[in-house]
């Protein structure tokens, strides 16, 4: 039986529940007044459940999808602005005992190149971050046990931490490991972490079984429920995503707006970003080896349905993608990318030498480029994280963001943090770009208490102060 409230993998993600959606979604794929209803619905900004926004995913009507796309487009506008949240992956280690038939760190690969950062090396890959002007992490890590044990997972994140060099600092670290216990949770929680991502990979539970067929990943009730586990053990915000290519993408769209009903329902907090990766090559994978790949198009309607389905919750799309696929989606509900990202253990203080990486990265260019990119196309590029460091997490946050009162605190925090990379990381042109950016944003700041307020601290920026938020 589908319960959303349920704690039992197979019952909050229901098999059944997903096919009679996509069935309902066939059928009703043309009817043009039950699309004008749902669509009429979301225009209140309190989302779609799977069912309505799987009839969105599939609607043929040229009108229509073009309203969809408008609607998401002015949904990311209202909750998001025009910031994009910057971050780089730091990998850890890609020792692992699992059998991922899509991932180059599965066991069974003897040539990829094994490596796991010492804390010294995890000090200079940091460092090398910092200069680059990134102050968000993601760090990655394979399973295993011996090798990669949490407290080497904990040891890590206080390195990170502790590292100051010149005006850098990372002020907030996320964590994309595997599914493990409450206490290890809790660990996490204490050791001061932002969010916890965890990709499903696929919700298919005989595709699942089949893809992870040896190790810990193989059970799929023990990784679907991580979530429920992350939160019971104090972790406030928890990241979502599937790896669009394993199974049929309609059946991963209804079971990832699944699983984010089923935390609003059990925890009163959906999740507090969704990553929408494609299977790229690496190593010994090729995505030709998976028959359910998607196009840009495709992608692109997925972006923007997912949007209009939880409109509340921060989209990823990492260098995976290429800049002209990243451009078009941006506008349709991205709010974060990564830039300059390299996928392999190591990487950012000394090139890379072996064939380490977890995927091959499309979009290669610098932080630098991706910023000016952006800033020219009119977004903020915003290496803000005082949400997190003011404690507006979890239900706090999703409170103000439903409210639409966050933006009050992320455009002037947005422009702070980027007035900090023009000054201290950016090159000339960059910087000109940056400047007359923030002298154009800094008037759209309603309230004139809140825009004195900015202009001082951006002029304190200026004089060499750093770490200004609201």
């Amino acid at each position: 039986m589908y319960d959303p409230k349920s704690l039992k993998a197979e019952e909050f993600i229901s098999h059944e529940e997903i096919l009679d959606t996509l069935a309902y979604a066939d059928e009703n794929k043309n009817n043009i007044e039950l699309i004008d209803s749902i669509i009429e619905k979301a225009k209140f900004r309190k989302g779609l459940s799977h069912r309505e926004a799987s009839v969105l995913l599939v609607c043929q009507n040229e009108e229509k999808n073009n309203e969809i796309y408008a609607l998401a487009e002015q949904i990311k506008k209202e909750f998001y602005g025009n910031r994009i949240v910057m971050f780089a992956p730091l990998y850890l280690s890609n020792y692992c005992v699992n059998g991922c038939v899509y991932c180059p760190y599965h066991a069974k690969n003897k040539h990829i190149a094994r490596k796991k950062l010492t804390q010294e090396e995890v000090r200079k890959e940091v460092i090398a971050l910092q200069d680059m002007g990134h102050k968000r992490l993601a760090i990655e890590s394979g399973e295993d046990p011996v090798n990669n044990p949490i407290e080497y997972i904990l040891e890590c994140i206080n390195t990170i931490y502790s590292i100051k060099h010149k005006n850098g600092a990372i002020r907030r670290v996320n964590v994309n490991i595997a599914a493990t216990t409450v206490e290890n949770y809790r660990k996490l929680k204490e050791a001061g972490i932002g969010t916890y991502i965890l990709f499903q990979e696929t919700y298919h539970k005989e595709s699942y079984e089949q893809l992870h067929p040896t190790g810990p990943k193989h059970n799929y009730a023990y990784h679907t429920e991580a979530m429920d586990r992350a939160m019971e053990g104090g972790i406030d915000d928890v990241g979502l995503g599937v790896l669009f290519g394993l199974e049929k993408y309609r059946y991963e769209f209804a079971g990832l707006l699944m699983h984010a009903e089923h935390l609003e329902a059990v925890h009163g907090v959906g999740p507090h970003t969704i990553s929408v990766p494609r299977i790229r090559p690496a190593d010994d994978i090729d995505p030709a080896d998976f028959t359910d790949a998607i196009d840009d198009d495709i992608f692109a309607k997925l972006v923007a349905c997912i949007r209009i389905a939880v409109p509340y919750t921060g989209m990823i799309v990492s260098t995976r993608e290429s800049q002209k696929t990243r451009e078009r989606v941006l506008h349709l509900g991205i709010s974060q990318i990564s830039g300059g990202s390299k996928t392999s253990v190591g990487g950012y203080y000394e090139p890379e030498e072996d064939n380490s990486a977890q995927f091959d990265v499309e979009d290669n260019r610098t932080l630098d480029e991706v910023v000016n990119w952006l800033m020219k196309m009119g977004y903020i590029p915003s290496f803000c994280t005082a949400c997190y460091r003011e404690g507006r997490t979890g239900d706090r946050f999703m409170s103000l963001c439903k409210s639409g009162q966050i933006q009050n605190c992320c455009h002037p925090n947005a422009l702070m943090t980027l007035k900090e990379y023009l000054e201290d990381y950016a090159s000339d042109d960059t910087k000109k770009i940056g400047e007359e950016l923030i002298a154009k944003e800094v008037e759209n700041i309603p309230n004139e208490k809140v825009k004195a307020i900015v202009i001082d601290y951006l002029n304190n920026i200026h004089k060499g102060k750093r770490d200004f938020r609201f």
